[in-house]
């Protein structure tokens, strides 16, 4: 078997560079942390609070050891000192992480909330060019990034960065000759952390970009077990992801080397300058240019310097990582997204069902070369059926995605009422059409709840009701649970007629004035074809109704049928006219299913 083409999927979305365009996008994810700045200010002084002390304690140890010449109550003092600054240190800190993590997760939960509620409204060209897993992805992996940076990170560097230049200003207060040793490493280390840091991100980007492919591996491959099992290709979707999570191990292990040089390279310099500081202040301790007290007070003040540069760099490299998933989350809550109205149920739209196609032509947005509909044109009045067949990828379904405004066409227009489709709200309009799919997705609650899902708002005898009229009432009371029987992941523990007859179940509730079937009964056996079709036939009273039919027994009684082919409405009429056509692609289709059966 060949190996499929593994592509990363976020091959589309922008590598997060320090320019004016990426900050500007990734600074707008401000408006979101707004509502909590007050509290997020209050924590930076506590951070400040906190570091300050820090600052502090070398000063006081120095004046400790110093105070051994002076007198014991000296010492009382300062010690008593000490113990205020450590008590008041582990106050700050305490409110410090209180507040950062309080506005932090308040923050990313509305952040969670405003990015599930944005995809959800986008339109169905969004969801075709993108996998399931790289949108999953965003939501988990990008969004628990920010977390931890927006937590702990943030809050680090600034800490680290003012113990710098504190530090920094307190060595020059302590001994210029010695401070000026101390910074003589500094630009060394900066520019080994820019060089350093832009490898890393680039890494840790790929790391990020092969492990939402992985999880696309493992969601495909658990969506599709059923097939997977049943061409016992099991040893391929382990290689796949075998495969897949050894590319992560290789980029993770090669980022690894680089940050494992890039800290090997900063503390053999810290220590190299710590060494030979040591080694000058204790000559100038020796010929008396500074006392004891303040050679540790500045060794100290050092090894804080040290470690805060040392420290800063990783702090660096987490914040430029969050800053990549801010601006990929940016990337997609920028995308225009569908005008939905956003309520349980938007007022029904008394439609009349009388529904035109007026020289429609339309391409799909992932294959804009493939033309799918050419000028197509038909009408139907208001309770008729129209049935569409015609060879696979003649464009069938393309019909109902366009029915259902889930596209818009590159060409000519829908005409609902006389009204042009586009005009009518988008809500209101896909509240009053329901559509039967081949392929029925149930979610995983129970049978109510899926049919529910027609009317959130209906009654528990409105449910009976439907259930009643989609034939599903007697397999629904032969469970103990009755209504409240969990379906399973998709559906998984119903059977195709069963999911079918639930799915009916769910229109009749919705009580829609255009109803679309594609294909609704072709995967079935006999007996639950009957049953869904009986199902179907009540439900198809009184509304203009399309039927995508790939068996043409069940639409001999169609008021039209359409028969298309490559894009091209090439017949249109009623069974008995299309029948008569010789050499007419209905009449082919027609006889070699006759002679199938």
């Amino acid at each position: 078997m060949a190996k499929r083409k593994q592509t990363s999927d976020d091959d589309s979305l922008p590598k997060f560079k320090f320019n004016k365009e990426s900050l500007k996008k990734t600074s707008r994810i401000l408006v979101y942390f707004s509502p909590y700045k007050w509290k997020f200010f209050l924590g930076l002084i506590f951070l400040f609070l906190t570091s300050a002390t820090a600052i502090i304690f070398p000063k006081l140890m120095g004046s400790l050891i110093d105070a051994g010449d002076i007198s014991e109550e000296r010492i009382k003092q300062i010690g008593v000192y000490l113990l205020l600054l450590f008590a008041g240190q582990a106050v700050f800190s305490f409110f410090r992480v209180v507040l950062f993590v309080d506005v932090t997760e308040k923050f990313l939960a509305g952040l969670r909330q405003k990015t599930y509620s944005h995809l959800i409204q986008m339109p169905m060209s969004f969801f075709s060019a993108r996998r399931v897993g790289e949108l999953n992805s965003r939501l988990s992996a990008d969004l628990a990034q920010m977390q931890d940076t927006f937590t702990t990170n943030i809050a680090e560097f600034l800490r680290q960065f003012i113990l710098i230049i504190g530090g920094i200003a307190l060595l020059f207060y302590t001994s210029v000759k010695l401070a000026m040793i101390m910074l003589a490493v500094v630009p060394v280390v900066a520019i080994v952390a820019v060089v350093f840091g832009r490898y890393i991100r680039k890494f840790s980007k790929n790391v990020q970009d092969k492990t939402a492919e992985s999880n696309n591996i493992v969601q495909e491959s658990f969506q599709g077990i059923s097939n997977v099992k049943a061409f016992a290709n099991e040893w391929f979707e382990i290689s796949r992801y075998s495969n897949a999570t050894d590319e992560i191990r290789k980029l993770a292990v090669k980022g690894g080397i680089l940050r494992g040089a890039f800290f090997s390279f900063i503390i053999f310099c810290l220590f190299g300058a710590i060494i030979f500081l040591i080694y000058s202040a204790v000559k100038m301790e020796h010929s008396h240019e500074i006392t004891h007290g303040t050679l540790i007070q500045f060794m100290l003040y050092t090894i804080f310097v040290g470690a805060s540069i040392g420290g800063i760099a990783e702090q660096y490299a987490q914040i430029q990582r969050a800053l990549g998933a801010t601006e990929r989350i940016m990337d997609i809550l920028e995308e225009a997204k569908e005008e939905i109205i956003l309520e349980n149920h938007s007022k029904l739209l008394s439609l009349i069902g009388d529904v035109e196609f007026e020289n429609v032509g339309f391409t799909y947005p992932t294959r804009a070369d493939v033309e799918v509909l050419n000028n197509v044109s038909f009408s139907a009045k208001s309770g008729e059926t129209i049935a569409i067949v015609g060879p696979s990828g003649a464009g069938k379904s393309t019909i109902i995605q366009l029915l259902l405004r889930f596209y818009e066409p590159i060409s000519g227009k829908v005409i609902i009422d006389g009204k042009n489709a586009k005009d009518f709200d988008l809500t209101s309009f896909r509240n009053s059409i329901a559509i039967v799919p081949q392929d029925v997705l149930l979610f995983g609650g129970t049978i109510r709840e899926n049919i529910l899902y027609g009317n959130p708002s209906a009654t528990d005898n409105e449910i009976i009701e439907a259930a009643d009229k989609a034939n599903a009432s007697e397999f629904i009371n032969r469970f103990p649970e009755g209504f409240n029987t969990i379906v399973g992941d998709r559906g998984i523990k119903l059977s195709g007629g069963q999911r079918q007859r639930i799915a009916i179940a769910r229109a009749v509730l919705k009580q829609p004035a255009i109803l679309l079937l594609d294909e609704a009964t072709s995967s079935l056996d006999s007996e639950s074809e009957r049953l869904v079709q009986e199902a179907l036939e009540k439900l198809m009273v009184g509304r203009t109704s399309f039927v995508v039919a790939h068996r043409l027994s069940t639409i001999k009684n169609a008021d039209k049928i359409l028969v298309l082919d490559r894009g091209i409405v090439v017949e249109s009429g009623t069974h008995s006219q299309l029948s008569e056509i010789e050499n007419g692609m209905y009449k082919q289709l027609s006889n070699l299913q006759f002679e199938i059966n």
